[in-house]
């Protein structure tokens, strides 16, 4: 399955989730000052993102000590994103990373940029990207800035959407990306398993 920058972004948005972050970051930000919420989901999204630009140029080598293959990490980066879309389809009491360690103090790096963002599914998904296409790292690295800067975008207008769109609304919204990222996750079992038998 060859990777269009298009595919690729869209990939990288459902694995970072914004809309379904954003009753993460309104409750964990609703007592901090307006003008400074805006600069803290600016920042947490800029340490996501150059978490993730990390592991694009890190995550091969990384594999490489580690002694893993590119049928492994096909097979886990797939459990990984089906782990993650079922958890958006049927909702979970604890959301879809788990708790978010909160507290009534303002958010820094964890849980917000990382795992609500920079999670193990987005670190996994652009290992995976660049270890498909090494070439093509210019084209992850514009799609990972790209879906990175719609996070941003959708994160700033967090409050605004919620209300917009209701509780209801934003579920109708997970589950159709929980679906979507099923389909995803699935294929790339598939051509984990389908790597690893023409191996044998």
């Amino acid at each position: 399955m060859d990777i269009s920058l298009t595919s690729a972004i869209v990939i990288l948005l459902m694995v970072m989730d914004p809309l379904g972050n954003i009753p993460v970051f309104v409750s964990l930000l609703h007592n901090v000052p307006g003008r400074r919420r805006k600069l803290v989901i600016l920042r947490e999204c800029a340490i996501a993102f150059a978490a993730l630009v990390f592991f694009v140029f890190s995550g091969r080598r990384i594999l490489d000590v580690l002694g893993l293959s590119d049928s492994s990490l096909n097979i886990a980066g797939g459990v990984i994103l089906f782990l993650i879309a079922l958890r958006l389809i049927f909702k979970h009491p604890e959301g879809v990373f788990g708790p978010d360690g909160s507290d009534e103090t303002e958010p820094f790096i964890v849980p917000l940029a990382i795992p609500s963002i920079a999670g193990p599914s987005a670190i996994a998904t652009v290992i995976l990207l660049v270890s498909r296409a090494p070439a093509r790292v210019t084209d992850w690295i514009l799609a990972l800035a790209a879906a990175s800067m719609i996070t941003l975008v959708l994160l700033l207008a967090a409050e605004r959407i919620a209300r917009m769109l209701g509780t209801r609304g934003l579920a109708a919204l997970e589950r159709l990306m929980g679906l979507i990222l099923t389909a995803i996750a699935v294929e790339m079992l598939l051509k984990g398993i389908e790597s690893f038998v023409s191996t044998l």
